[in-house]
């Protein structure tokens, strides 16, 4: 009993509710998908073999790896640029456009993919608008393809590539740019040698969890693209909801989580060496020598009528620069904006822009049992996810803060896993988890299963606050005979309270947004927003699901005013402290 309490008052034995949930939940169920791919206690690789022996099969894995990569080179050829150029703007002018690239990151996928459906659609906003200019007579075929599917992912997870991006070019030092450039270095090659090499962390990054996310698309590509065009998520989903075939489910998710540890692995190593460059770019590397040889007397001419300039650049990149900002900022907001707008149409029928205003939509919403009741659900769910992740992803960080480095980084890594996992395989090993508990179907594994997911981003908000936390202020409270509870409410909670406000709007916004997983739980028991939305969608083109679709899009303003407002609190609160002089 001794040894019992005193292993929870170590810091470590406040991570075990968490881990607890996340085994129970994910890590056992997942482990025996796996032992169930191999045949155990047999162990073989024959359902590998039958996977592989089926065309269709193999078709669909090249697809979904084909549109996944496609996918992540156009978000990383945009997104690069696109980081660059607000990194570079004043600093007012960079909060803005940071704010304006996370608005669409925190709105719904849902909203975003049925915003594409209303633009692309056969009378969608690009047709109508085409035929109006007599252009074309017949619509063109703008949605339903590969194209479509395209345009939609990398709308929603293009922020996902800017946001790491800025993360890691905000922390380079802008003298080594300059530096190089007074020393006779032209803008690119400045850029080239200089800066690119020290953003590489963020590329890879951000190249990883674009790809990684990819892999499990399920409705974007199901809502916009054709039958040929089909991703191996798609199949999975189809296969849990007819046949049922446990065999093959459990081996199609692990060939996309084998897909996704591959290229973790690669991505994830370092080719910054020397050693490293020489085996993989040894062609390039024989093409630079000859062609810097060739223009060495040119640079040479140049760097003597440049030295020591700076160098500023010219008008033309500037308004170029602004351009590119301005159409990405529009593909990234305009198709909410088209939501919102065709939302107040007065007609049966969506248009834009309509022709007579009216909210007959948003009565239609309110008063309509079916919508109010996933409204509510949504609510009570989201709100019971929120209270329950939040104070277990809490105490597993704080206890996660307090152990050491190395153990702490490896119990942090597992804790991510159900957000680095492809959806899709989180999916399934939760259903299966939940099934041996008899909670598939109902409330509670739906909580469960969203809180799974919350729980890394909480943990990692809380973690990063905890990181700045002074820890002497713990052992003066405690010198004061403060006890451990009471010095964890009355000094560290007050100093880490923003980041567990942000922890907890992530993890509302990650359970309301949900509908991989809890189609996969819940079912057709429990019906949510995103379920119901789905539902429409896949029947008929409701006009009231642009009602829901324009709340939706309205909420990540209601979370960014929470999180501003809790930031401000801190920073009046913490104005006097930091006048104060130290001690």
């Amino acid at each position: 009993m001794n040894t019992f309490q005193k292993f929870w008052r170590m810091p470590i034995g406040l991570t075990v509710p968490a881990f607890a949930i996340l085994l129970a939940v994910f890590g056992i169920p997942i482990v025996g998908l796996f032992l169930t791919t191999l045949n155990a206690p047999d162990f073989s690789v024959a359902n590998y073999q039958a996977f592989f022996a089926q065309r269709a099969n193999v078709i669909v894995l090249l697809q979904t790896i084909e549109i996944s990569v496609v996918a992540t080179a156009i978000c990383l050829i945009i997104g690069y640029p696109m980081a660059y150029l607000i990194v570079a703007a004043p600093k007012r002018i960079r909060v803005a456009l940071i704010v304006l690239v996370i608005v669409p990151y925190l709105t719904s996928g849902l909203a975003r993919t049925y915003a594409w459906i209303l633009i692309l659609g056969g009378h969608g906003l690009i047709n109508n608008l085409l035929v109006y200019l007599g252009l074309i007579s017949n619509p063109l075929s703008l949605i339903y393809n590969r194209s479509a599917i395209y345009i939609g992912m990398v709308h929603i997870m293009l922020p996902m590539m800017i946001i790491p991006l800025i993360s890691v070019m905000q922390g380079i030092d802008q003298s080594l740019v300059a530096a190089a450039r007074s020393m006779g270095a032209g803008p690119f090659a400045a850029f080239w040698r200089v800066f690119f090499p020290l953003t590489l962390p963020g590329v890879r990054s951000g190249s990883l969890l674009v790809f990684i996310v990819c892999l499990g698309f399920y409705i974007t590509p199901a809502a916009l693209g054709g039958l040929r065009d089909a991703m191996l998520s798609s199949f999975i989903a189809s296969q849990v909801r007819n046949s049922f075939d446990l065999s093959y489910i459990a081996t199609a998710a692990f060939m996309l989580l084998a897909i996704a540890a591959l290229v973790l692995s690669m991505v994830g190593l370092d080719f910054s060496g020397e050693r490293g460059r020489r085996s993989r770019l040894a062609v390039f590397g024989a093409v630079t020598r000859l062609l810097n040889k060739l223009f060495a007397p040119y640079r040479a001419q140049r760097w003597i009528a440049q030295l020591y300039r700076a160098g500023g650049g010219s008008p033309w990149s500037k308004i170029a620069g602004t351009v590119f900002v301005a159409l990405v900022l529009f593909y990234l907001l305009f198709p909410e904006f088209v939501v919102i707008v065709m939302s107040f149409s007065g007609k049966p029928y969506l248009e834009f822009p309509p022709s007579e205003l009216s909210l007959q939509w948003y009565r239609s919403f309110f008063s309509a049992q079916p919508w109010t009741s996933a409204v509510w659900t949504s609510i009570q769910i989201g709100l019971a996810v929120t209270i329950l992740s939040t104070i277990v992803g809490t105490l597993a960080a704080y206890g996660l803060a307090r152990t050491l480095p190395r153990l702490r980084g490896l119990l942090t890594m597992i804790v991510l896993t159900p957000i680095t996992f492809p959806v899709v395989v989180v999916g399934v090993a939760i259903y299966f988890g939940l099934v041996n508990f008899g909670l598939v179907g109902t409330r509670l594994g739906v909580v469960l299963a969203h809180t799974v997911g919350s729980l890394a981003f909480v943990v990692v908000i809380v973690s990063a606050t905890l990181a700045n936390f002074d820890w002497r202020l713990e052992q003066a409270a405690k010198s004061m005979r403060a006890g451990p509870l009471q010095t964890f409410l009355r000094v560290t909670l007050p100093l880490v309270r923003p980041g567990i406000i942000a922890g907890a709007v992530f993890a509302f916004i990650h359970s309301f947004d949900e509908i991989v997983i809890t189609s996969f739980v819940g079912g057709f028991a429990i019906e949510t927003l995103p379920m119901k939305m789905w539902e429409n969608m896949n029947n008929t083109i409701d006009p009231t699901i642009a009602a829901a679709g324009s709340l939706l899009t309205l909420l990540p303003v209601l979370w960014l005013i929470v999180l501003y407002v809790a930031w401000w609190r801190l920073r009046l609160r913490g104005q006097p402290e930091r006048s104060l002089p130290n001690t």
